[in-house]
């Protein structure tokens, strides 16, 4: 039981090296050729080496057997803002639409309104889309095409060293893995297959992250990011008719200087109202006392 508890334990170690420090070993990228899309890694006949006493050492691939990646891997990013005609804006969202089918991508989402400001009749919107990384230039010079670009923003993160360290890692864990499954077949009493299954488990919880990274690296690789805004130029055609001799200008100007007189006049009357009425009442009392003020009493 100790013997397989201190191989549980160095395995273990094994294990946490490798997590952090890319599985306890350097390997340049030039020898790593050749590793799966979908992030798996296929076993090389011989299986692991294994090292230390009894075989409960470290486990670790060998240099020819670390899963390869062919080129670099780059995480491309644009974003374009387009200006079109007004009116063309359904023609010009179509039009990217019909890109991105053609060029083999899918569309993220979209999102699109009107400017209340020139009556809704000029719209702007965004539409996100992923493209095959292959045909990434060519859909950016397509989109160029639609209308004048106002601006263009392009990015490329180079990840092939995190991903190599990945997939290093993760033939490590699946090597260890191999190894303690092994030694769960050996294992005699309960507390031994316990502890076995109990390190089984988190190897397996890594590998498991480690793929889904793996995965995630693939998918941003192999298609690329473009965001573009489409934004309708100019403003609306106005529906008013042309007065080219002035006429209908001078009735409306005099129609409103008419209502801006009597306004003038309301507001002036209702500000005097009160005080002529105040006078008109006054007179009248004087009047009926025969217009004489009365006289005071001594």
């Amino acid at each position: 039981m100790k013997k397989v508890l201190v191989i549980v334990t160095v395995l273990v170690a094994a294990l946490v090296v490798g997590a952090c420090g890319g599985g306890g070993s350097t390997t340049s990228s030039s020898n790593l050729r050749g590793g799966s899309a979908d992030g798996s890694v296929t076993q090389v006949k011989g299986g692991p080496a294994e090292t230390g006493n009894g075989g409960g050492g470290s486990v670790a691939y060998a240099p020819d057997q670390v899963p390869q990646v062919e080129g670099p891997k780059v995480i491309r990013q644009a974003q374009l803002s387009v200006t079109v005609k007004a009116g063309a804006f359904d023609s010009t969202l179509s039009d990217v639409r019909s890109l991105v089918q053609l060029q083999g991508g899918f569309i993220a989402g979209t999102d699109a309104q009107s400017n209340p400001a020139f009556n809704d009749q000029i719209r702007t919107g965004v539409i996100t889309f992923m493209v095959p990384a292959e045909k990434f230039d060519n859909t950016i010079d397509q989109l160029a095409k639609l209308g004048k670009v106002q601006n263009e923003h392009i990015t490329g993160q180079d990840v092939s060293a995190q991903y190599v360290d990945l997939q290093a890692r993760l033939a490590n864990a699946q090597a260890q893995r191999d190894a303690m499954i092994a030694l769960l077949k050996r294992a005699q009493s309960i507390s031994d297959i316990i502890a076995v299954q109990n390190q089984l488990g988190q190897i397996t919880q890594t590998i498991e992250q480690l793929k889904g990274q793996i995965n995630y690296f693939d998918h941003n690789t192999a298609y690329s990011s473009v965001s573009v805004t489409i934004t309708e130029a100019g403003v609306a055609p106005s529906t008013q008719p042309v007065d080219n001799w002035g006429f209908s200008t001078a009735l409306s100007d005099a129609a409103h200087n008419f209502v801006t007189t009597v306004n003038y006049v309301v507001t002036g009357l209702g500000a005097i109202g009160p005080i002529v009425i105040l006078v008109g009442l006054g007179y009248w009392i004087w009047r009926r006392r025969g217009g004489r003020l009365p006289l005071r009493q001594a």
